[in-house]
């Protein structure tokens, strides 16, 4: 069984920062992959990027590329979300999930475990 616990959203101005952090509880598995999805009131959850957690490989959707980057603490086991540059768009409840094995996906469909999400608001 794993955990995930987000944390770090809030209300920021546009072109303002936060950090998302992901913390797994992992005891059974020894190669995942996790990944951060959005979804905006109204709309369908979206990858936003991924990382495996034993080779470090990133991908990124191309919405984020350039603002938002990724990385992990293995011995933490968790994974953080810098996002940078924020824009109205990137509002909505952020969520991370895994998927075994190191498959660098953003299709939530592959994901088998999920957080409970944190909300994310960019706001004038």
């Amino acid at each position: 069984q794993v955990q995930l616990v987000e944390s770090g959203g809030g209300l920021v101005q546009p072109g303002g920062s936060l950090r998302l952090s992901c913390a797994a509880s992992t005891v059974n598995l020894n190669w995942y992959t996790i990944g951060w999805f959005r979804q905006a009131p109204g709309k369908q959850r979206e990858g936003v990027s991924c990382i495996s957690e034993q080779t470090g490989s990133t991908r990124y959707a191309d919405s984020v590329k350039g603002r938002f980057t990724i990385s992990r603490d293995n011995i933490q086991k968790t994974v953080y979300l810098q996002m940078n540059s924020l824009k109205l768009e990137d509002t909505g409840v952020y969520y991370c999930a895994v998927i075994l094995g190191e498959r660098l996906a953003l299709s939530d469909g592959e994901y088998r475990y999920w957080g409970q999400g944190t909300q994310v608001t960019v706001s004038p």
